[in-house]
């Protein structure tokens, strides 16, 4: 779909409001509640006036064609809308009915009414329909038929969701943010996350892109948005809802329990460059840093607190997160001590008790003390006492003290209230103005740091993404053991040598290949589970009484690898709505046994198949583990490319791959075994 120009409707200089609803009265009292200086229009047939304003009978009528509209009547007439603003070359509109194909289930002519609504848009850009409409913070304009508890910037955050009523909370938050924009995508039937996030990064005003989704839709798009925002140099974070069970549906491999439901998002988001939240308390104090800072050149912090305690749930907070509290330098030791005096004990994160306390300058000695230029953060912890009971002028010398601290050494700082609650809102507003990071909330100033510190990562190539349509319709096959390794061993995969037998001739193939061998069974997915692998067998008699004892007519005959240091798995698995998510895990018997995998989308770079390589526990068995021999990595790493080239060259039917194990020896790595599901259409 052709990009839409969406800088007059999401920075307009003249609105639209259609309907006669209270949501429409709202849109205009909210804009002259925001200072909007620009036309505003309604629109009614009958009304003569619209909360005060003098209306049009239609958007025909009206004495120029808007820069944006609001359209709330129902779906039907929003169509008829819709195409007369096209034909005035209207800057864009908002589609506010529902009953589109988000209603299809309810809804029979859901998706007929939708393709007629994208025909009359043409070329001017849509949001929704089934959508709230938009916040623009920086010049007071605004779509949006509810209340909100923003407040004009000068600059800002920029948030899209497809939630519109997590887009009112977001708007009702209190601490400290600085919105640009909020703007709702609706359905997306025309213009899609993706394409307003770069239309939105294009606000030189906008600091930082946010995004709350629950599908990415177009991912080619998505790549052209992370592409923008790091030609620009602006940061994406992300909170992804939704954990899609589709990568795992009619898998027959391990390796889409060992991914997880939600593998492909995290793979999608890494490769991107794209930063992500947990929660929404972490997305925004994340976005808030980001504003602030910009990107954390590290992961490596240090935390002041006048408790002992305090200090404690700090490197608690921390612990299992990508973050590094250093022990202090001899400079800051020194500083340190002649600031605090000899009876604090020094470490980070710090307690610096309350010796000092309300004595500024011995303060803002020991704050600077600690921030050092081999930090990429000094957190500050001081919850400040509630101002309808208690007096908080005693703690303001810690906010006066860090201010100073900063612009004495120029670092980055943050003050941390362990209790959201405990940091009001004014005193946020404060802070941010003075380049302070206000945290509310100790976890989720911890989790901020672990996501502003997030590498940006650029993709040496376009994702593989798998062509639904030549698959729809058509049913799945399981490639046999033996073809599968033909296979991917075209493909440069090295396999063992082998041949395919029967009860009567299995001996002799035996006999041909040299003991000791590997016997299976054929035709079972999970081998081992029923009995149907045999291992270093040594004779012609306990290969026929092996070939007796399996569930099968016919067997495959292997040579026996001898020289293992390590197995690993290998696997692909197609996610309709990511790509092909491939997992490295360990391998043979460990593969269920302790759970260990890291996963990425193919195509890979060097980076990601060392990083998930080096993720990996069984990694220290691959590099020599106590002394033994280590593995060789090159044939490991061709062996992950074989597969990822047979993965790309057969996108359009390929569904899973799994090598399980990968045998891993000192000059080599060879597949024991390999598993191949695709679909092929019906004839």
């Amino acid at each position: 779909m052709a990009a839409h120009d969406l800088s007059r409707l999401l920075r307009p200089n003249s609105i639209a409001v259609v309907g006669g609803g209270p949501w429409c009265v709202a849109i205009v009292e909210q804009c002259r509640k925001m200072g909007f200086t620009g036309d505003i229009w309604p629109v009614h047939p009958r009304n003569e006036t619209v909360a005060g304003l003098p209306a049009y009978r239609d958007v025909r009528a009206l004495p120029a064609a808007p820069d944006a509209c609001f359209i709330g009547v129902n779906r039907a007439a929003t169509i008829d809308i819709v195409r007369a603003l096209s034909e005035r070359n209207a800057g864009g509109a908002v589609c506010f009915a529902s009953g589109f194909l988000e209603a299809q289930q309810e809804a029979a002519d859901g998706a007929d009414l939708q393709d007629q609504l994208l025909r009359a848009a043409g070329d001017m850009p849509i949001l929704g329909p089934n959508c709230y409409g938009f916040i623009n913070y920086l010049d007071g304009a605004l779509l949006w038929p509810d209340q909100h508890g923003g407040q004009r910037a000068e600059s800002g955050v920029a948030i899209i969701t497809q939630s519109s009523n997590i887009a009112i909370n977001l708007t009702m938050q209190r601490r400290g943010l600085p919105l640009a924009y909020i703007v709702t995508a609706g359905n997306q039937a025309q213009t899609g996350i993706a394409a307003i996030g770069q239309a939105l990064l294009a606000d030189d005003r906008v600091t930082v892109l946010g995004l709350h989704v629950e599908g990415f839709g177009d991912l080619r798009a998505l790549e052209a948005l992370a592409s923008s925002a790091r030609r620009i140099g602006k940061r994406i974070v992300a909170i992804k809802v939704g954990k899609s069970e589709q990568a795992q549906s009619g898998t027959v491999s391990h390796t889409a329990s060992l991914a997880g439901d939600d593998t492909g998002a995290a793979c999608l988001l890494s490769r991107l460059g794209i930063a992500r939240a947990h929660d929404l308390p972490s997305f925004v104090e994340a976005l808030k840093l980001l504003h602030i800072t910009g990107p954390l050149a590290s992961n490596r912090l240090a935390s002041m607190s006048c408790s002992g305690g305090e200090a404690s749930l700090v490197a608690d907070a921390a612990h299992g997160r990508n973050l590094i509290f250093p022990a202090l330098n001899q400079r800051q030791r020194a500083d340190l001590r002649a600031a605090l005096g000899p009876m604090v004990a020094l470490a980070n994160p710090l307690d610096y008790h309350t010796y000092i306390w309300g004595d500024l300058a011995a303060m803002t000695a020991a704050f600077a003390a600690m921030i050092d230029p081999d930090l990429a953060m000094t957190l500050l912890v001081v919850d400040f006492p509630r101002a309808d009971r208690c007096d908080p002028e005693d703690w303001m010398c810690t906010i006066t003290a860090l201010a100073a601290a900063k612009a004495q050494t120029g670092g980055n700082v943050g003050l941390v209230a362990t209790l959201p609650e405990n940091l009001p809102e004014a005193l946020a507003a404060r802070l941010v103005a003075s380049g302070i990071v206000p945290f509310a909330g100790l976890q989720e100033a911890i989790a901020a740091c672990e996501i502003a510190s997030f590498p940006l990562r650029g993709v040496a190539e376009p994702l593989c993404l798998p062509e639904q349509s030549k698959t729809d319709g058509g049913v799945d096959v399981i490639i046999p053991e033996a073809e599968a390794k033909q296979r991917l061993e075209r493909y440069g995969l090295r396999i063992p040598c082998s041949e395919t037998a029967n009860m009567k001739n299995v001996t002799g193939a035996a006999a041909r290949i040299g003991f000791p061998v590997v016997l299976k069974g054929q035709g079972i997915a999970h081998k081992s589970d029923v009995g149907a692998v045999a291992v270093n067998l040594t004779g012609a008699d306990e290969v026929q009484a092996a070939a007796s004892r399996m569930p099968c007519e016919t067997y495959l005959v292997e040579e026996m690898v001898t020289g293992t240091v390590a197995e690993l798995l290998i696997g692909v698995i197609r996610d309709p709505a990511h790509g092909f998510v491939m997992t490295l895990g360990a391998g043979g018997i460990l593969t269920e046994l302790i759970q260990d995998s890291a996963s990425f989308l193919l195509p890979a770079s060097e980076t990601d198949i060392e990083r998930a390589l080096t993720e990996l526990r069984v990694c220290r068995l691959l590099e020599g583990y106590r002394g033994a021999q280590p593995a060789d990595k090159a044939a490991v790493i061709r062996a992950i490319r074989s597969i990822e080239a047979y993965v790309v060259d057969h996108a359009d039917t390929v569904e899973e791959i799994e090598v399980n194990p990968l045998l891993c020896t000192r000059d080599g790595a060879i597949a024991a075994d390999a598993l191949i599901r695709c679909k092929e259409t019906r004839s």
